[in-house]
C-alpha cells in the first residue's frame, strides 16, 4: 500500500503547526493529497452551567470557536502555499466529540498526523487524542512532537519489535515509509515470540521488500523500555520511531501499556503507531 491520502488534524494555531508541516513534508515524499480537518467540539463549559448562562454569553463563546476554526484554516492553508501544495490539499469542518470525529475520518485516510498532548496548552477536549484515535480508527496514526520535527520524516528509521501483533500491524502500516528509507534499524526488546535468533526473521522479511536492516538487541538489564527506545533513536539520529500501540479496553476506557504511554508523554521525534 502506497501513502496516497493524509490527514492532518488541525486543533489550533499555533500550536498544529509542527503536525502540519510533518503531515506536509509525508505528502511531498509520497506524491500524496492532504486534508487538514478542524473539528468544532462541544462548547468548553459544564453541562450544568450552560442552562444558566446568558444567551450573550454562549454568543461570546461561540465565536471564540468560529475564531479557532477560521485560525486553524489559514495556518494549514498558509503553510500548504508556502511548502508548494496548494493545489492538492483540502479542508474539512466537522462537528461532534473530538474521539468520534476524528476517528470517523480517519479511517479514510492511509495514516492520520497529528500533535502530541501538550498538557499547558492543550485545550481538554482533545486531551489524549492521539492514545484514543489509536484505537477507534483502526488505523495508523503519527504523533509529531510538540517542539516539531525534521523537515523529512523517514530517512533514518528505528523500529521497535517484539513479535506481537501489534508490531507487526505497526510494521506492515509504515512498509511505505521504510521503503523510501536510507537507513532501517530494528529495535528488539526480550521476549518469548522473536526466536532463537531476535531479529533474523524481520530482517528476512524486510529483505523480500529490499529493505535491509540493522538490528539491535536491549540489553536485558537496560529499563525502562521506553526511555532505552528514546535514547536509542537519539544515538542513530532517527528522525522516525515506529511501533506498535499497546493496551486494553476496559469499560470503554483506554488503558495504554507503560512504553506506549511514556513515548507519547515524553517524544522526541515523530512516531508512528498502530494498534
Amino acid at each position: 500500500m502506497a501513502l496516497k491520502d493524509l490527514l492532518v488534524h488541525v486543533a489550533a494555531a499555533p500550536d498544529s503547526g509542527p503536525a502540519i508541516d510533518a503531515a506536509l513534508a509525508l505528502a511531498e515524499q509520497h506524491d500524496a493529497h492532504l486534508a487538514g480537518l478542524a473539528i468544532r467540539a462541544p462548547l468548553d463549559i459544564p453541562v450544568y452551567a450552560e442552562a444558566h448562562l446568558p444567551e450573550s454569553m454562549l454568543q461570546i463563546l461561540q465565536e471564540r470557536e468560529d475564531q479557532r476554526i477560521a485560525g486553524a484554516r489559514q495556518l494549514f492553508e498558509s503553510k500548504a502555499k508556502h511548502a508548494g501544495r496548494g493545489e492538492r490539499i483540502a479542508w474539512r469542518v466537522d462537528s461532534g466529540l473530538p474521539f468520534d470525529a476524528l476517528g470517523l475520518h480517519a479511517r479514510y485516510a492511509d495514516l492520520t498526523v497529528l500533535a502530541q498532548d501538550n498538557p499547558e496548552k492543550q485545550d481538554y477536549r482533545f486531551a489524549e487524542l492521539a492514545a484514543d484515535l489509536l484505537v477507534a480508527s483502526g488505523r495508523p496514526v503519527l504523533v509529531v512532537p510538540s517542539i516539531g520535527a525534521r523537515t523529512a520524516i523517514g530517512f533514518t528509521v528505528l523500529v521497535a519489535w517484539n513479535g506481537s501483533r501489534e508490531a507487526a500491524r505497526a510494521l506492515a502500516d509504515a512498509m511505505p515509509i521504510l521503503e523510501k528509507a536510507q537507513s532501517v534499524e530494528i529495535f528488539i526488546a526480550g521476549d518469548p515470540h522473536i526466536g532463537d535468533l531476535p531479529g533474523a526473521d524481520i530482517a528476512a522479511h524486510l529483505a523480500h521488500h529490499k529493505i535491509r536492516v540493522e538490528a539491535y538487541r536491549l540489553p536485558g538489564a537496560e529499563a525502562p523500555v521506553g526511555d532505552a527506545l528514546l535514547n536509542r533513536a537519539a544515538a542513530i539520529g532517527a528522525d522516525l520511531i515506529v511501533m506498535g500501540g499497546y493496551g486494553h479496553s476496559r469499560l470503554r476506557e483506554f488503558v495504554l501499556g507503560g512504553a506506549t504511554r511514556h513515548i507519547l508523554q515524553h517524544l522526541t521525534v515523530p512516531v508512528l503507531m498502530s494498534h
